[in-house]
């Protein structure tokens, strides 16, 4: 490809040296340059892509895209006032823009995100349609699992990703589209067939530092995309949709909406709902427990519908459609107690998940659950005194310490379980405080493993160590049965 053709959507403030050239790939990692590629320099939080312009150059750069000059470099530079968008188009070019070539649908929220995208998958699928997905847990086409880092991948990998799906005759891509993805531009550009919000509750406010900025950068998505599908019942809704130029779409639980819930009933299994919708009513079973399955529910039913799918087979996918790993998922084990993992790492995660669980369970509802390090610390007394007021008992232990302290992260915990209703403990290493749990559960009791959900591994200080739950339960049940 010509260097000419790569820039051609973006507006250069100035070109320095011959753009005539042919490239090779794009690159923002000096590390990953080979001969003839385009360096696009990044400024990120912990590092400044210009500093490794000359890098670049060395290994062999054709051109550079950077925001400011760089004195002496042989090679063709294009001075932008953004890189990030420069990258996320010229990206997108770059692979022929597949963004296009298919109906791409984004989900945004705190809480719901990946649920969500695995109903709209499985009713997509089940009407005869291949999906692609981007998400927390996996990426995906089809059938096919593709190992993910972020969220939302930095734009160069997610329009690879694009190009993929679209080469192997993917027709729709649903995709969870974080707040970080949105501030740093990773998907800039992007034309989102429907946008879908969840719900707004405390996250990330080491990164967006109050809940209005945390709002706004959600509703980045709604100025981008051509139908929106947004929870009316969420406090945050009139600044989500503030500047939205598109047909929206509310869901809500017993009040006037487009697509409303009502009668609903709850089991441990799942929920039963009746559902009122612009085309048509019809009574919908998800075998995902709790009010939040509602909630997830109506949004991928808007979504669905606003794809052209008809009440009755969103119903008739929604019936078969499965719990997704980590997400109030019950670890098989030949137990009188249940134990059950999920990803619940936010104050209002934390509480939807436990009240679920006290809605069902016979016996006690034992909660386990941490903080990750290097994260908002705000929300940590938060969540400490949500489990102890909800839970029958609570161990608090670490989850992702990353660079802090795990003794000082279970410190802020305890500072807002001065006052609670159930009993606790704090044990710091997450292996002894699930053993604990487990040694003292009685028969009906439910122990909630928070905060893990879907990851396999535990980020300590120094390193990241393999760290499955699922593992960990039976490798502890097994040293129980083994000293009875």
């Amino acid at each position: 490809m010509k260097l000419t053709e790569l820039i051609k959507n973006l507006t250069p403030l100035k070109i320095n040296g011959k753009s005539d050239i042919g490239i090779n790939k794009i690159e923002y990692d000096s590390r990953k340059v080979t001969q003839n590629d385009v360096f696009v320099a990044i400024r990120g939080y912990k590092t400044d892509g210009h500093k490794y312009i000359e890098q670049a150059v060395k290994n062999g750069a054709a051109a550079v895209i950077a925001e400011e000059h760089t004195e002496n470099i042989k090679a063709c530079e294009i001075i932008v006032d953004n890189t990030r968008r420069a990258l996320s188009l010229a990206a997108a070019t770059y692979y022929g823009e597949p963004a296009k070539k298919m109906k791409l649908i984004g989900v945004t929220g705190t809480n719901g995100k990946t649920t969500t995208t695995y109903l709209v998958k499985s009713v997509l699928e089940f009407t005869g349609h291949k999906v692609g997905l981007i998400g927390t847990n996996q990426n995906m086409i089809g059938n096919k699992v593709i190992p993910t880092e972020h969220t939302t991948p930095e734009s160069l990998e997610l329009q690879k990703l694009f190009a993929d799906m679209v080469s192997e005759g993917a027709e729709y891509c649903i995709m969870e589209v974080s707040s970080h993805s949105l501030c740093l531009d990773r998907v800039y550009g992007i034309p989102f067939y429907i946008g879908a919000f969840t719900n707004l509750t405390q996250d990330h406010l080491d990164f967006h530092k109050t809940m209005d900025e945390y709002a706004k950068a959600k509703s980045i998505l709604f100025t981008m995309c051509e139908r929106a599908v947004v929870n009316a019942d969420d406090d945050y809704v009139k600044t989500i949709i503030g500047n939205a130029d598109c047909k929206i779409v509310k869901y809500g639980i017993d009040k006037k909406c487009d697509i409303c819930a009502k009668n609903i009933k709850y089991n441990q299994r799942g929920v039963l709902f009746e559902v009122d919708t612009p085309f048509g009513n019809e009574n919908i079973r998800l075998d995902i427990p709790g009010r939040f399955s509602v909630y997830n529910a109506l949004c991928a039913i808007g979504i669905c519908q606003g794809t052209g799918i008809g009440i009755s087979d969103i119903a008739k996918a929604l019936v078969l459609a499965k719990g997704v790993k980590g997400r109030a998922e019950v670890v098989n084990i030949p137990t009188d107690y249940t134990v059950m993992i999920d990803y619940a790492h936010t104050p209002d995660g934390l509480e939807n998940i436990i009240k679920t669980v006290k809605g069902f369970a016979k016996g006690r509802v034992i909660t386990v659950f941490g903080c990750g390090g290097d994260r908002d610390s705000a929300k940590r007394p938060k969540m400490g005194k949500i489990a102890g007021d909800l839970s029958d008992f609570c161990v608090v232990t670490s989850d992702n310490p990353r660079t802090e302290d795990p003794e000082a992260i279970l410190k802020d915990i305890l500072e807002g379980m001065k006052d609670v209703k159930a009993d606790f403990t704090a044990i710091c290493d997450r292996t002894d405080a699930i053993e604990y749990a487990m040694r003292h559960a009685k028969a009906n009791d439910v122990i909630i493993l928070a905060g893990k959900g879907h990851e396999t591994y535990q980020i300590l200080k120094d390193k990241t160590i393999h760290y499955d739950e699922r593992e960990i339960v039976r490798d502890i049940l097994a040293k129980i049965n083994s000293e009875a």
